[in-house]
């Protein structure tokens, strides 16, 4: 297998993109600036005469902006596919969905992936650190270049949660409604640890090469299949598992008493990991984890969570999922509870699943009708009806 990495630019991958910043950089958390940027993004459905029907839909840590059509790297299903469409939850018929690729991504936005255009090299570790805040900035940015100076929506599980909160918290005139869906709003002790373990896998790696694999023509495939066969374990619930593998062995009758994958849950896993490698880079790996870890808005409102969203006049609906041991619904009590005491306008499902974190990008019937409700309520709140 050619193991040699090349950057990929969102023009090449066939998404909408756009460069950014030439004469206005993007300022960053970190103090830094990036100027030029590019964000590359997909849209389905129509944005209406009025501007006012747009869903901005965010995706999680190992997302992409292909979120209702095939991916061009893989040749799977959108992620959301089953979301997103005529009469869907998602229903392009009534909003225009805009889903761009994360800022420190690797589908084309800027990352340590791409070009650094002053050295015609590729970032690599000289992408300046970016945080869940440099995201919502550079999708603002975007939204400006597209002409729309209020969502109808902010949408996004898991990291996109962590987005949806931030954009409520940083721009709450532009979002008339926000759906944090199995999300926090704040990267636990836990959470962070096994970050760190997945970083340290893919540092541990040879060919990783103080980060600069694409200019040496390698990959560190091995450091970053444990990176990611560690997280999705904390993607499912240990019900999850015991349903699809329970102790059940792989292609086998009894043990082979050595270090192949004797179980199917040790297969499951490696596959996960094989085929992470070959859709999504390393470095970004580190960076989109390090901007979750780094992800607290009471830290950066007083310790005060409620004050993140003082007089805010969005509407929220908050969603977790009972097996969640990710994103617990625990932080999303707390984050209602400081809701509440913003006197926000806010709504909370608790969906009963034992499908774990993953149940959001799931087949999950409870849930999608919650997003159906929440969205007809709050287009019945605006517009009187359907979007106009």
């Amino acid at each position: 297998m050619d193991n040699t990495v090349q950057p990929v630019d969102a023009e090449t991958i066939g998404s909408e993109w756009v460069r950014l910043g030439h004469d206005d950089p993007l300022p960053l958390d970190s103090g830094e600036e990036l100027s030029p940027f590019t964000v590359a993004y997909r849209t389905y459905g129509n944005l209406n005469e009025a501007r006012d029907n747009a869903i901005l839909l965010c995706h999680a840590l190992t997302g992409d902006q292909f979120a209702a059509d095939p991916s061009p790297v893989t040749g799977k299903a959108g992620w959301w596919q089953m979301l997103i469409g005529p009469g869907r939850p998602l229903d392009t018929d009534r909003f225009f969905i805009i889903c761009p690729n994360v800022l420190g991504g690797c589908m084309g936005s800027s990352g340590p992936a791409e070009v650094n255009p002053e050295t015609g090299r590729p970032w690599a570790l000289t992408f300046p650190v970016i945080t869940i805040g440099d995201m919502v900035r550079a999708q603002a940015r975007l939204l400006d270049h597209l002409g729309i100076d209020q969502l109808f929506a902010v949408v996004g599980g898991s990291m996109g949660g962590m987005q949806a909160l931030q954009w409520a918290s940083d721009y709450p005139e532009r979002v008339f409604a926000s759906v944090p869906i199995a999300a926090a709003a704040r990267h636990s002790a836990q959470n962070i640890a096994f970050h760190e373990v997945g970083r340290q896998a893919i540092m541990a790696d040879p060919d990783w090469c103080g980060g600069n694999y694409i200019m040496q023509g390698t990959k560190p495939r091995r450091g970053l299949a444990v990176a990611r066969m560690a997280a999705h374990i904390t993607y499912l619930s240990e019900a999850a598992l015991h349903r699809k593998f329970g102790r059940n062995l792989q292609n086998r009758s009894e043990f082979t008493y050595g270090f192949d994958a004797d179980f199917q849950v040790e297969s499951y896993l490696r596959h996960q990991g094989s085929s992470f490698v070959d859709r999504f880079d390393a470095n970004a790996y580190l960076y989109i984890t390090r901007a979750m870890d780094y992800f607290d808005l009471a830290q950066d409102h007083g310790g005060v969570l409620a004050r993140a969203f003082a007089d805010t006049p969005v509407r929220f609906c908050v969603i977790s999922f009972s097996s969640d041991w990710l994103f617990p619904t625990a932080e999303s009590r707390r984050l209602v509870h400081a809701l509440n005491a913003a006197a926000a306008n806010v709504s909370f499902v608790e969906v009963e699943t034992d499908k774990g974190h993953d149940a959001f990008l799931l087949d999950e019937p409870e849930f999608h009708d919650t997003l159906v409700g929440f969205l007809e309520g709050a287009a019945e709140h605006r517009w009187g009806g359907g979007a106009s």
